[in-house]
């Protein structure tokens, strides 16, 4: 029965993946974001030996999803039971493996350590903390308030009252949550397909399976899991006719991470159904009195209170990489060079610009895409994560999630969203630092011996396929 499950095809895609999920757990023992007393210096040997199995174990990876992406799209696709259990077997190794890729899963011990220590997690920073779990925090983020809504606070909260502050409980705790975001994306994405016409297989594999979600959902405990999948079972659940029931789950998402509000403009979109201007208040109405009763439930149960709203700016750091910021420190640059007054108003005018250029977008999103909402959010969600003033990798799976299950064009959902995956899979290392010349050497050498390994496996295996044509 398993062997009619997993054709011969599937099963390699499964092993391949399966792979390099382990060199990347292995490799990241030695060059993920450790524990400060666990640090390696990147010149050591173990430091350096883990940064190529990382990229190593990457390129198998990526070759994986590829390899089964053309499965998914043949003439048998595997079904999404399948997609599942391939996804649990390269997760696997990641659910035991350091952090990797970024060190804000120590932000969130801290955060929620504050939360149970009754310290305003919005107005302070970790630094006010003290203690060994406030030293695991980047220094960028240490005197910063936190940008997450009261839900994941409270959630953070109790997850630091569990664990006593011992930090490998509080890790494994907080990779547990990210895995229940990843459990309930994996569970909407079908049936959001379906909704929206879209191949549920398809969908799975795009949107839940892609390197993207294994490398900065599980490996790194992104809490941006958990708000996707309360966006998703909530978009379900409206779509199913169950709106009050889809308006309170969105906004819960919202409450863990802001972006996913948008959501709510599904709903009421669901409410309206072309009944004019009173319908469309009455809608509004209808969808923003169950989202504004859960804010104002979940904010006093957390007592968290309500700085999380002045506190969004967090994420836009001085270095920031987002569009946005580049433009604004290259003009920057430019004026300082020409001795302007005005250079300091560079990188906010540019912030400012970006925002409204986010807005417009956005409305005309909705405008043109009123019939099919859900691909509506997904692009808007990707225009934010595009244009915003504060950008990461796995802000890509914003957009990306919904976009697997809703957008009408192949191409759009293939060609477009593979390369974005597979480029920003590679973008940060996994220790969560800024790279340097040598560094980039060594995750380039890790990636071109996959290549040579992938390419070398190939030939081999031609022979075989064709001397078994030749007796059939």
């Amino acid at each position: 029965m398993l062997a009619k499950a997993f054709p011969v095809a599937l099963r390699r895609c499964q092993v391949l993946g399966l792979a390099g999920t382990s060199c990347l757990a292995l490799g990241g023992e030695s060059a993920g974001a450790l524990p400060a007393r666990e640090l390696l210096a990147p010149s050591s040997p173990h430091a350096v030996l883990g940064l190529v199995g990382v990229y190593f174990g990457l390129v198998l990876l990526t070759a994986a999803w590829v390899l089964l992406g053309r499965r998914v799209r043949g003439g048998e696709p595997p079904s999404p039971r399948a997609l599942v259990l391939v996804l649990a077997v390269w997760a696997a190794p990641l659910i035991v493996a350091p952090p990797l890729f970024s060190r804000d899963v120590y932000s969130y011990l801290a955060q929620g350590a504050m939360v149970d220590a009754h310290i305003d997690v919005y107005s302070y920073g970790p630094a006010s903390l003290g203690g060994p779990l406030a030293d695991e925090v980047a220094p960028l983020w240490q005197h910063t308030g936190a940008p997450y809504g009261p839900a994941f606070m409270g959630l953070a909260g109790a997850l630091a009252d569990l664990t006593r502050g011992e930090l490998p409980a509080g890790l494994y705790g907080m990779r547990c949550v990210a895995l229940l975001g990843v459990a309930l994306m994996a569970a909407a994405l079908p049936r959001l397909a379906r909704h929206c016409g879209a191949d549920p297989a398809v969908a799975l594999w795009l949107g839940v399976l892609n390197p993207l979600v294994l490398l900065h959902l599980v490996a790194g405990a992104h809490n941006d899991a958990i708000m996707l999948g309360l966006l998703g079972i909530g978009l379900v659940a409206a779509l199913g006719g169950r709106l009050t029931l889809g308006a309170v789950l969105v906004t819960l998402a919202a409450l863990v991470k802001a972006p996913a509000a948008l959501g709510l403009a599904v709903i009421v979109l669901l409410q309206h159904r072309g009944q004019g201007l009173y319908g469309a208040l009455r809608a509004g109405a209808r969808t923003l009195a169950p989202a504004a009763a859960t804010t104002v439930a979940v904010t006093a149960a957390t007592g968290t209170g309500y700085g999380w709203i002045s506190a969004l700016s967090t994420p836009v750091s001085p270095q920031n990489w987002a569009l946005t910021s580049l433009l604004g420190r290259a003009t920057g640059a430019l004026l300082e060079h020409a001795d302007s007054d005005l250079a300091p108003l560079a990188v906010p005018a540019w912030h400012a610009l970006g925002l409204a250029v986010t807005a417009g977008l956005v409305a005309a999103i909705w405008w043109r895409l009123r019939p099919r909402p859900v691909y509506a959010l997904g692009l808007s969600l990707a225009a934010v994560a595009a244009f915003g003033p504060a950008i990461r990798p796995w802000y890509a799976l914003w957009g990306l999630f919904l976009i697997a299950a809703a957008a009408p064009d192949t191409s759009v959902r293939h060609r477009t969203a593979v390369a974005v995956a597979g480029v920003l899979a590679l973008a940060v290392l996994p220790d969560g630092d800024p790279a340097d010349a040598g560094q980039v050497l060594l995750a380039v050498s890790g990636g071109a011996l996959a290549v040579v390994v992938l390419w070398q496996a190939r030939l081999a295996s031609r022979p075989t396929g064709l001397q078994h044509g030749r007796t059939a």
